[in-house]
């Protein structure tokens, strides 16, 4: 009787099949991943191969999920989180285990733009929507987190050693307009509930017409002009301007968090903590900005 021969699908071909998915072009994955445009059709080749059928297509619009692909992206950025978070939950041979940062893609380019060149500690730092870097704070695979609140950060509230309330506005495209009667579409991302609470709260119609966790695919498709999305006022980019057309309204702040996960090193991770507070917490009055609970730390 012959052994049931396994097959894998290399790590490498997920990333990539994620990364086509986010950016919408062949070319574009292979520019973010360090690859020929060449190797990737080729990782897309033999994906194909194993399973029998089309992932991508090529439309109009760029590089599009076939049905077959939509299942499998599915998957492969399950199989991604996982691969990640191993990463993340593993030590170093001959020192201690690095303070595992976990930043939203809203604070990552400050964080790099403005943090001392050398860091104040070793760190591992994992750049990812606010929703995901909430659930690695209570499954243990991220130490500290700097992030929006959202759909999962109601879980974490013990863990807020610092906040404040960040204005959010409307932007869209210099030439977007908007279909007389048509529902407002907008562009959103997993756990960004500030839009769709707004709207559906004034009854005001809207629709879905993009989706994604890379910020920079949701920069393009605002530029692309599909739509309009809430972005923090000071982020908005010179290829894009803020909304203010009256069908839109007012957009409550949305509080930007700083936790810390209950028993980590005070003494590894409190200059972290103080370095993420200076950069994006100095916006409340006294003493607030330096509520770095140590209670939290050493629990």
């Amino acid at each position: 009787m012959s052994r049931h021969h396994q097959v894998n699908v290399p790590i490498e071909i997920v990333r990539t099949i994620v990364t086509i998915a986010e950016t919408g072009s062949l070319s574009k994955a292979a520019e973010r991943l360090g690859l020929s445009q060449p190797a990737v059709s080729s990782q897309i080749k033999r994906i194909q191969n194993l399973l029998g059928g089309e992932v991508f297509i090529r439309t109009a619009n760029g590089t599009t999920a076939t049905p077959l692909g939509n299942l499998v992206l599915k998957q492969a950025r399950k199989i991604l989180e996982a691969n990640d978070q191993m990463l993340l939950i593993g030590g170093t041979e001959n020192g201690p285990q690095p303070v595992r940062l976990g930043i939203s893609t809203l604070f990552v380019t400050e964080f790099f733009l403005h943090q001392q060149v050398q860091t104040p500690i070793d760190i591992v730092v994992l750049a990812d929507n606010s929703a995901g870097i909430a659930k690695g704070l209570l499954d243990g695979y991220i130490d500290i987190g700097c992030i929006y609140e959202n759909s999962e950060s109601e879980s974490i509230q013990e863990m807020v050693v610092n906040e404040y309330d960040e204005p959010f506005v409307w932007v869209r495209s210099k030439d977007f307009v908007l279909r007389p009667g048509a529902p407002i579409p907008i562009l959103t991302w997993p756990g960004d509930d500030l839009m769709i609470s707004t709207l559906t709260r004034l009854g005001l119609m809207y629709k879905i017409v993009f989706s994604s966790p890379d910020y920079h695919a949701k920069l393009a498709a605002l530029e692309a002009g599909i739509g309009v999305a809430a972005l923090p006022s000071r982020l908005i980019p010179p290829s894009l301007m803020q909304a203010r057309e009256y069908y839109l309204p007012e957009l409550p702040p949305v509080k930007a968090l700083l936790c810390a996960r209950p028993g980590i090193d005070a003494a590894r991770s409190g200059k972290l903590l103080e370095l993420l507070s200076s950069l994006f917490f100095q916006k409340l009055p006294g003493d607030a900005r330096k509520l770095i609970a140590s209670s939290i730390l050493t629990r």
